[in-house]
């Protein structure tokens, strides 16, 4: 999907100070540790994953983002990757990812959308888990979508908005294309696995759902998206802001 390369927006060779927030099983991190030796990367997510035989220029921590952060010392780059639904106040996320970036560092706000079918079909299990899964989201107070990456929301916390964009990625090999095939395959993957860790909590939650239901609905779901003939896509968008130098 980026080429090989770990971000949209090219992180500066010289970077001393990368972040990644909600890092989940640290497979960014560690690669972008990897990559860039010199500097100390932090991987923060609400609960700790620490893998094992990691760069020993990456640290895991436990920290939840929608609270005050307390690093003393700057980051060049802030990275935040597949977190739709994860905060109710993407304000205040970053309002404190502009505080710790040093002037002129980079934000960059990488998310997805509901997953979609070129065409529509009537009355579909998709259908019914995307309508399910946004009515529990909010009642539970956040979004799902891609609404927490708008432009004046990124503005509003101090950041000047460089560049974004979207991208359509079709899940499995459908795709003409062999590139897109290959991003496909690995897409469609991800997207079979996470259709119950962004449902289960939800709507057993706030939905009353039994456990049960979620899983055979998601089951549904998986046969649904792998039937011949059914074009799955899903729109993945990226955005990069800038705290100006004062």
């Amino acid at each position: 999907m980026l080429s090989g390369q770990l971000s949209f927006q090219n992180i500066p060779r010289n970077a001393k100070r990368i972040l990644d927030v909600g890092t989940g099983i640290g497979d960014w991190a560690i690669a972008v540790a990897e990559r860039f030796p010199t500097a100390e990367v932090t991987a923060t997510d609400i609960t700790c994953f620490q893998p094992t035989d990691v760069p020993p220029n990456v640290f895991f921590e436990i920290d939840d983002a929608q609270e005050e952060w307390t690093y003393t010392e700057p980051f060049d780059f802030i990275h935040l990757r597949g977190l739709s639904g994860a905060f109710s106040d993407w304000a205040a996320v970053y309002k404190e990812a502009h505080k710790h970036l040093q002037g002129n560092g980079i934000l960059e706000v990488a998310d997805f959308g509901n997953i979609t079918t070129v065409e529509p079909i009537a009355d579909s299990y998709l259908s019914i888990y995307n309508g399910a899964c946004l009515s529990a989201a909010e009642k539970s107070g956040v979004t799902l979508g891609l609404d927490h990456m708008k432009k004046a929301l990124l503005e509003s916390a101090g950041f000047s908005v460089a560049k974004g964009r979207t991208l359509d990625i079709p899940l499995g090999t459908w795709s003409d294309d062999p590139r897109k095939q290959l991003a496909g395959k690995m897409a469609l993957i991800a997207a079979l696995e996470g259709l119950e860790a962004t449902s289960l909590r939800l709507l057993t939650r706030h939905m009353a759902w039994k456990a049960e239901d979620v899983r055979d609905l998601c089951a549904k779901v998986q046969e649904e998206l792998m039937r011949p003939g059914v074009r799955p896509t899903v729109s993945c968008q990226f955005t990069v802001a800038r705290k100006l130098m004062v």
